[in-house]
């Protein structure tokens, strides 16, 4: 959510003429993640998200936006895109694909979780996962096994030898990913606490869906544990840990291989995010506002999850 492409007013208002979402007071842009321009939208008859996207173009876009309209309907709370005067969601902008999105009230998750906020994200991802079944549309995981091996190869040479030592052990170690069989479907893959909100401790809804694709349920589940369930020191919290799996057992069980892999899945999680962060860090891209989140936080869970595994009984419903 940097902003890398700088919009006019001039030029967002006549964007919003497209659209029958009234006239434009303000607007600023958000610093907050890594990915995409974002600014919120404040017109005479409501409040939006005006997302330009950097890296996606017209054809997969229109899965993301099917995802936040397949889960508005089926009652997730999640952000439902804005058509414009002829019913498409996505328009240009400032030469790149856009859309505007309906903004949901309450804050993003800025400090800690607390342990009400754990188990309510747990309870949403499961219903999600149970709901997602039924989506129809297939997109491949653009992050995925393939991603984690080609990135890493790029970033060894850059990398202290301890660190770089480290991740070729990983690498090995999460060989068999992709020959796992474990339940599948439509995930939200990048479920961090900056992308749900809150007004306390009631969950109002869930966004940024720009890197749903097929994957393993527990690869969500594992995203959302490594980001939602961190303590003061940056790893993982057994009672933050507890509360959110409990609320996704109570409404989604996991069969025993997903159980006997969780360790792996876990650390594959991990090393998304550490991997991309790192790409971030090393080979950075311009902007006016960038905001490059540290890749040594989700070294450290990597690490966690190496040499203290999460207990199997902190996954049994209380």
């Amino acid at each position: 959510m940097s902003v890398y492409t700088e919009v006019g007013r001039d030029e967002l208002i006549a964007f919003l003429g497209e659209y029958a979402v009234g006239d434009l007071i303000d607007y600023q842009g958000i610093t907050a993640g890594i990915e995409n321009t974002n600014y919120f939208v404040t017109t005479d008859q409501g409040e939006f998200v005006l997302t330009l996207f950097e890296q996606h173009g017209f054809a997969e876009l229109d899965y993301y936006l099917e995802v936040m309209t397949f889960f508005f309907k089926h009652g997730i709370p999640s952000a439902h895109p804005a058509a414009d005067k002829q019913g498409n969601y996505l328009r240009t902008l400032c030469e790149r694909p856009a859309a505007l999105v309906m903004r949901l009230p309450g804050h993003t998750v800025d400090g800690l979780a607390t342990l009400e906020q754990c188990a309510a994200i747990g309870e949403m991802l499961a219903k999600m996962h149970l709901v997602g079944q039924q989506f129809s549309y297939r997109r491949v995981n653009q992050r995925g096994a393939e991603w984690r091996e080609s990135i890493a190869e790029k970033l060894l040479s850059q990398l202290p030898a301890a660190q770089a030592e480290m991740l070729q052990a990983e690498l090995a170690f999460q060989a068999s990913y992709s020959e796992l069989a474990l339940p599948w479907g439509v995930t939200h893959s990048d479920l961090f606490r900056d992308n749900a909100l809150f007004i306390d401790n009631q969950l109002q809804g869930i966004i940024d869906f720009y890197y749903a694709c097929d994957e393993f349920l527990i690869y969500d589940l594992a995203v959302t544990v490594n980001d939602w369930c961190v303590d003061e020191q940056g790893v993982i919290d057994p009672q933050r840990y507890q509360r959110l799996m409990q609320a996704y057992l109570q409404h989604r069980q996991l069969n025993e291989a997903e159980q006997s892999n969780w360790n792996l899945v876990c650390r594959a999680a991990a090393l998304r995010f550490w991997l991309s962060r790192l790409q971030d860090q090393l080979f950075p891209r311009e902007g006016e506002i960038t905001h490059i989140k540290n890749p040594d936080a989700f070294l450290t869970i990597l690490q966690q999850h190496r040499d203290n595994p999460l207990p199997p009984d902190m996954m049994q419903p209380a």
